[in-house]
């Protein structure tokens, strides 16, 4: 069975290999580098060395940053994902690490150094995490037959270069220190079992009488001007070019429809199959069957969007027209109309909520709001659901703070959920206590929750979870549930944690604390963790501190 690192390689490979010579070829523009200036020939490069590199020449830079790239990414599994200065940042980290290793004299990887680390790596394991020796192969076997020139010897050299990396980074942070106290936490954490009941309160449920008076309201919308601010509005009107207006002019061959089915596929819905009586008969997929049902969608889907290749042609068609003939804002109806075509008005609309009469569409509100750009009113061809739209600024309403008058309802609304929420919290304070005082009765927390929610007037369910520690907690725990925990000791009751449509409140049935001897396997687990996080900070932080020592070294002085 193919598993699906293979798949990935074998269908991504040539994107894989060109996200690599891309990090190869390119030079990125380091900001901490001066450039050479233009049109004076005394004035000479400024070199920047950073351990047997030149900064200041692209070569250099390629050859940093192009390592870098393929050693990180090779260690996350992925391409495209790592951002610049990210990616700086560790090239100069990686760079220093190897010219330690120089200094201290870390003789070259082994080649059992080197399978030992390909074995880790994120880019040749499974889904599982376990290294996948046939996804390692196909990788080498499409290295040989690669033509951009990325060869197995250049994975080779950054993967043995990564190794002594590693072993600078173990030097410099030793064996790390970790105090009994901090294992001891940090394991009480993790494994102590709890049994827990949780009560939500349903905040939808919750319906307070609320009357704001004009005084409460005029005071909410002083206090809180900027939130009811109108921001900067376009006043614009377009002219619309609908995709169905050219769907009858499309015709499709046959060959077309196949063509845009068997690039996506899934798009389409596949023929009904009918189960197997038994799993030793598997229904096989029928390809001929998948298209022949879903045909006919194929086709309707393929003509509207050639429809809206027509539309978008036209309206760019109309940009180009009003260039050419140099028309001019106030002639705009009347050359639309030579074209048969109506400038349609629209509400004005902002930068964040498109027109609503296009769908409040993003694109058209960024290209409105680009205008006026000297002589230009009109926009360019912008897709819109229905097809395509020109549109022609007429103005740019500045911000301003509206009437009272004119935002009313909002301030009602905003003032009615703000007090809302204000006594929900309220609420949960008083429930913790009516819960409290019925549990110290003698009452289960399911008879203290229901005789909470009749006193509140608020629907509350309760559930009881069974016995898990957080380093085993269940798949589907309630985060807000194990944030109360660190403040829980048994039989207390949480405060209410407040979410977006509940109240939750916590009761530790028990908890039992795991034995914080070191008898105990996971104590010395856990300190071996701890230790490891803790050199790997104090290495990393060293490291750190070299780059910026040796970049200081060759900073332009300052005039």
């Amino acid at each position: 069975m193919i598993t699906w690192i293979q798949r990935y390689f074998q269908h991504h490979f040539r994107t894989i290999f060109a996200v690599l010579l891309a990090l190869i070829i390119i030079s990125f523009v380091f900001t901490i580098g001066a450039s050479p200036g233009l049109g004076h020939g005394d004035r000479q490069l400024v070199e920047r060395h950073f351990f047997g590199y030149n900064l200041s020449l692209a070569q250099d830079q390629q050859r940093l940053m192009g390592d870098a790239g393929i050693s990180a990414n090779l260690q996350m599994g992925g391409f495209g994902n790592i951002e610049p200065d990210q990616l700086q940042s560790y090239a100069f980290q990686r760079a220093t690490q190897l010219h330690l290793a120089n200094e201290w004299h870390i003789p070259a990887s082994t080649d059992a150094e080197i399978t030992d680390q390909i074995k880790t790596l994120r880019m040749f394991q499974s889904q599982e995490g376990q290294f996948d020796a046939k996804a390692y192969s196909t990788f080498r076997d499409n290295l040989k037959t690669n033509p951009r020139g990325l060869t197995e010897s250049d994975i080779k050299r950054v993967i043995s270069d990564d190794v002594r990396a590693e072993k600078v980074t173990k030097l410099i942070g030793g064996p790390g220190y970790v105090l009994p106290g901090d294992v001891k936490t940090q394991l009480a954490r993790s494994d102590t079992t709890w049994t827990v009941a949780t009560a939500s309160a349903d905040y939808a449920s919750f319906a307070p009488t609320l009357k704001p008076t004009d005084a409460d309201l005029t005071k909410f919308f002083e206090e809180e001007a900027a939130r009811f601010q109108i921001p900067p509005r376009v006043v614009a009107t377009y002219a619309e070019f609908s995709a169905l207006s050219y769907l009858p002019s499309v015709t499709v061959s046959e060959a077309e429809v196949r063509a845009y089915y068997d690039a996506n596929p899934s798009r389409f819905p596949k023929a009904p199959t009918v189960k197997p009586a038994d799993d030793k008969n598997p229904v096989k997929a029928d390809p001929a069957a998948d298209y022949a049902a879903a045909r006919p969608q194929v086709e309707a889907t393929l003509k509207l969007e050639q429809a809206r290749k027509l539309a978008a042609k036209a309206a760019s068609d109309l940009t180009l027209a009003i260039y050419e003939n140099k028309v001019p804002a106030a002639g705009i109806d009347a050359f639309l109309a030579k074209l048969k075509l109506t400038a349609k008005p629209l509400a004005p609309f902002t930068r964040e909520a498109g027109p609503a009469e296009l769908g409040g569409s993003p694109e058209a509100a960024a290209e409105a709001f680009k205008l006026p750009r000297e002589d230009r009113y009109y926009t360019e061809a912008v897709n819109v659901p229905t097809g395509a739209v020109v549109l022609f600024w007429k103005e740019t309403q500045p911000a301003r703070k509206p009437a009272f008058a004119e935002v009313r309802e909002k301030v009602t609304a905003d003032w009615t959920e703000g007090e809302k929420r204000r006594r929900f919290v309220d609420l949960g304070k008083t429930i913790k206590t009516q819960l409290e005082t019925r549990l110290k009765a003698g009452d289960t927390f399911e008879q203290a929750a229901t005789a909470a929610a009749s006193s509140a007037g608020v629907k509350i369910e309760t559930k009881t979870v069974a016995p898990f520690t957080l380093r085993n907690r269940p798949q589907d725990a309630d985060y807000s549930m194990l944030g109360a925990l660190d403040r829980l000791e048994k039989g207390q009751v949480s405060d209410m944690v407040v979410g977006q449509d509940k109240g939750l409140f916590v009761y530790a049935l028990d908890k039992k604390a795991p034995d914080l001897t070191e008898a105990n396997p996971q104590f010395v687990t856990m300190r071996n963790q701890i230790a490891g996080y803790t050199a790997s900070m104090n290495a990393r932080s060293y490291v750190s501190d070299l780059v910026q020592q040796e970049l200081k070294k060759s900073e332009p002085k300052e005039k």
